[in-house]
C-alpha cells in the first residue's frame, strides 16, 4: 500500500501542538492499556520555533510487537488507519484524518520498548531543541524542500532525508557524550 501524494502545509510553531500531543498521548494509553509503556511527541511540531506540518507525530512505546499488533482494532476503533511496518521493519505505522476533510492530523510510528529508532527520534528531537540556531537551519532546509516540492509529502520528506541523517548522527553522538555510553 502507497500513502497518495498530499500538498506540503508548513505552519509557524504553534503551542497547542503540545497539548494536542498530550491529548493524544492519554486516549493512546487508556485504550491500549497495559501494553503502552508510554508515549513521545517527536517530530517538527515537537521542536520550538520551527515550522510544520500541522500534523502530531507520536512514537507509541509498546512493551512488545505481538502484543502491539493485538490492539490493531482499538486503534482503528480511534479512527486510526493501521499501516503495518510501512517500509520500517520493527515499527507499526498508524495515521488518523479527520473523517469530514480528510486533512491528517497524527501519525504514529509505534516501536517496542528498546527499539534504537526510539533514541535515534528523541535525540534528533532534543538536539535541536537545544540548538536553536541548528533547528533554523533545519526550518530553512524544510522551507527549501517544500519550495521544490510543494504537492507531494513524500518527496518532500525524502528531499530532507541526508539533512537529517547527518544531523541524527551528531545528535545519537551528542547523547552517547552526555550518558556515557561507549560507541
Amino acid at each position: 500500500m502507497v500513502s497518495p501524494p498530499v500538498k506540503v502545509e508548513l505552519q509557524p510553531h504553534d503551542p497547542a501542538w503540545a497539548q494536542d500531543a498530550a491529548r493524544e498521548s492519554a486516549t493512546l494509553t487508556e485504550a491500549l492499556g497495559p501494553v503502552l509503556i508510554g508515549v513521545h511527541h517527536i517530530g517538527s511540531t515537537s521542536i520550538p520555533g520551527i515550522h510544520a506540518k500541522p500534523i502530531i507525530d507520536l512514537i507509541p512505546v509498546a512493551t512488545d510487537l505481538t502484543a502491539l499488533d493485538a490492539c490493531r482494532e482499538p486503534l482503528e476503533a480511534l479512527g486510526y488507519e493501521w499501516w503495518g511496518e510501512y517500509g520500517l521493519p520493527g515499527r507499526r505505522y498508524c495515521r488518523r484524518s479527520d473523517p469530514i476533510t480528510g486533512r491528517r492530523l497524527v501519525h504514529l510510528h509505534c516501536y517496542a520498548q528498546g527499539s534504537p529508532e526510539i533514541t535515534r527520534h528523541l535525540a534528533f528531537r532534543d538536539y535541536l531543541t537545544a540548538r536553536p540556531a541548528l533547528a533554523q537551519a533545519y526550518d530553512e532546509e524544510k522551507a527549501r524542500c517544500r519550495d521544490l516540492h510543494p504537492d507531494d509529502m513524500n518527496t518532500y520528506s525524502d528531499c530532507k532525508d541526508a539533512w537529517i541523517k547527518r544531523v541524527e548522527a551528531e545528535a545519537l553522538a551528542w547523547v552517547r557524550e552526555r550518558t556515557g555510553e561507549k560507541q
